[in-house]
């Protein structure tokens, strides 16, 4: 019995010495443990662990971790960092009740960097018959201010959005106005609804949608649609059906060349779901607007601009506090070197076609005119084009959506210059030497059954000269056979064949083949006058011919008026090759198959062709008709059109007449 109790008394009193041995927490150790775990943003940690029985007693769990949480999240919040300064001085902690230190809480928002300090109060309890330090929580070390009942809110501010213009500040796509239509609820009659829908080209059950949408109220104004302002008549009949409270003046972005620079344009539209995934972090969000396609998707990053963001607070005696701002960007204007009367003078002439058209200044690479036909109308789609209107767009035949002048075409008889081009510096073309090529059929004996067809046999000798102006298939043929296919290749690749276009505008590179290679004499008779399997797109077929009349330098075309100009391509020709080609594509229409495009004024040279897309063997296909010239009295514009589906049109009589008619009236 005496040893039991000697051996309690023993344990007792190691216990004791454990616990007096044992090291008390100080509270800048806490402290440290608790802003680690708030830069790592653990609230439930903090919550439980760390504070103080009286903050628990005020702020519940759920409500302390949720509203950091969402606040957080809402704010954008990132890159917290929560510090605090230690004492200078040794403190004997074990005789204080209470602690205080300086907190400096610093983190990044969606309105900008948010840096303040607040003091931390740390008090001694005692739990489960231990003394520790606890934190007094406070709503201010959210944000800087809040308090219990106070509200956090945010408001954007509009950034304008930048404008584009024209080489003439003339404006392409500007921030503007149109007409908002809407319905007043108590103010509508429900039997009107047929005929709103028919005037705006919507359905009745779209209509409905708006009007039963949660938020509406009587007296409250739905917007329905959006019309340009150039629809004032459809305006003034919609009030005169419901009312002039039907209407308003919104602000809208605006196309003033409509489809005339549709393709070039472009326009914007509400931000898909995918495309903000895309973008996310970037300032983005589900009402953000964005270029949709054309120059306004191209410069996205140059025209957008930054929303303003304002983080406040709303005290309970509604005094606001704002805590961060960030002040709304607003875009930046840009400038194309598109001439935008050239674009609606030249669309005019080439409505009702389908085709494209270039217009290149061949000594800087200026894109002057970019023509796809037929278009569209953005300012339909900036508005809300209409289910029915979208629907004949995407049905339609001669797909107006196609950006013509960025794919590829067969460049047909448009080649044979090129071709001259490439033999000339080559050195397998004499301009002098004339073949004997009699009647209308050639083949070579390498060709079996394949026959060589020219259009006219005007000349049984045939030079270089009467070759262009009389579009001689079979003299190109065999220029191209004297080359050699590896001669001719590489001649085209220093045209910028299979290569990537250096143009802002995404535009297809043009080919010399399927597989880049050419595998037979056929194939290579076939490239030299330019079918084969040889495409090209119109923005490099003018940029080419503009290397040929500017002395052999091909410059790289450009889009942007402040963009650094410069050369593509050089070495092309000698300056006395140039000279001979220019004065051969006069002839081409003063004496040649192009004599219609001769202009009173002005002396128009050019190349036409035409390409034949065939179909199964024995079948006549489908034919495209181009026409590449130049005024030789003011030779800074290059102007390529081709025009789709000439087959029953003379070929490429139809585009002759294009650009006659432009050069008339420019």
């Amino acid at each position: 019995m005496v040893k039991k109790i000697m051996l309690v008394c023993l344990f007792a009193t190691l216990s004791i010495i454990v616990a007096g041995c044992q090291k008390e927490a100080k509270p800048d150790e806490r402290l440290e443990e608790y802003v680690e775990l708030w830069n790592q943003e653990k609230f439930d940690d903090m919550f439980k662990s760390y504070l103080s029985s009286e903050t628990k007693a005020t702020f519940k769990e759920e409500e302390f971790t949720t509203r950091y949480k969402k606040i957080y999240q809402d704010l954008e919040i990132k890159n917290i960092n929560v510090s605090f300064k230690k004492p200078e001085k040794e403190v004997d902690w074990e005789k204080e009740t209470n602690a205080e230190f300086s907190l400096t809480i610093a983190m990044d928002s969606l309105a900008g960097e948010i840096k303040y300090e607040e003091k931390v109060q740390l008090i001694k309890e005692e739990d489960n018959d231990q003394q520790n330090w606890y934190i007094e929580w406070q709503p201010s070390f959210i944000l800087p201010g809040l308090e219990k009942g106070d509200k956090v809110g945010i408001k954007s501010t509009e950034a304008k959005r930048g404008e584009i213009y024209d080489r003439n500040q003339q404006p392409l796509a500007i921030n503007g106005e149109a007409f908002e239509i809407g319905v007043v609820p108590k103010d509508f009659n429900e039997g009107d609804v047929d005929k709103l829908a028919s005037l705006l080209g919507i359905t009745p059950s779209f209509i409905q949608e708006q009007l039963n949408q949660s938020w509406v109220q009587p007296d409250h104004f739905v917007p329905i649609r959006k019309i340009p302002l150039s629809q004032e008549s459809l305006a003034l009949e919609i009030t005169e059906l419901l009312g002039e409270s039907s209407l308003r003046r919104v602000e809208a972005r605006e196309y003033p060349l409509g489809e005339s620079a549709a393709h070039l344009t472009g326009y914007i539209g509400n931000i898909s779901a995918e495309k903000l995934e895309e973008l996310q972090g970037e300032g983005y969000t589900a009402q953000s607007l964005i270029g949709i396609r054309g120059a306004e998707q191209l410069f996205e990053e140059q025209l957008r601009g930054i929303e303003g963001q304002v983080i406040f607070i709303t005290k309970e005696s509604e005094e606001v506090i704002t805590v961060a701002e960030k002040v709304a960007q607003d875009g930046e204007n840009i400038s194309l070197t598109l001439d935008g009367e050239m674009q609606k003078k030249l669309f005019e002439e080439m409505k009702g076609e389908v085709g494209t058209a270039a217009a290149i200044h061949p000594q800087t690479g200026e894109a002057l005119s970019l023509v796809s036909t037929p278009s569209f109308d953005p300012n339909k789609f900036v508005l809300g084009i209409s289910s029915s209107d979208y629907e004949n767009l995407q049905s339609n035949p001669d797909n107006p959506l196609l950006t013509r002048f960025s794919t590829t075409y067969s460049p047909g008889s448009t080649m044979k210059a090129v071709t001259a081009a490439v033999g000339l510096m080559a050195g397998t073309l004499d301009p002098d030497q004339a073949l004997e090529i009699h009647g209308k059929e050639w083949s070579d004996e390498a060709f079996g059954n394949y026959k060589v067809v020219r259009v006219y046999a005007t000349d049984s000798s045939v030079d270089l000269e009467s070759a262009l102006k009389y579009s001689d298939n079979i003299y190109f043929a065999r220029t191209g056979l004297d080359m050699g296919a590896q001669t001719f290749i590489d001649g085209l690749k220093n045209f910028g064949f299979g290569e990537e276009v250096p143009f802002t505008y995404p535009t297809k590179q043009s080919q010399i083949s399927n597989d880049g290679t050419i595998s037979s004499d056929v194939q290579l008779a076939d490239s030299a006058f330019g079918q084969g399997e040889i495409l090209m797109s119109i923005v490099h077929l003018a940029s080419a011919y503009g290397g040929i009349i500017n002395d052999g330098t091909m410059m790289k075309p450009v889009l942007l008026q402040d963009e650094e100009q410069g050369v593509w391509k050089e070495n092309l020709l000698t300056k006395e090759q140039s000279d001979l080609l220019k004065e051969n594509l006069r002839k081409v229409v003063s004496d040649g198959i192009a004599n219609n495009a001769e202009v009173e004024g002005k002396e128009i040279a050019g190349k036409t062709g035409t390409a034949e897309i065939k179909l199964q063997q024995g079948e006549k296909g489908k034919e495209n008709g181009l026409f590449v010239s130049y005024d030789q009295n003011d030779p800074t514009m290059v102007l390529a059109i081709l025009l789709e589906g000439v087959e029953d049109r003379g070929g490429s009589t139809g585009t002759i007449e294009v650009a006659k008619r432009f050069y008339q009236n420019w």
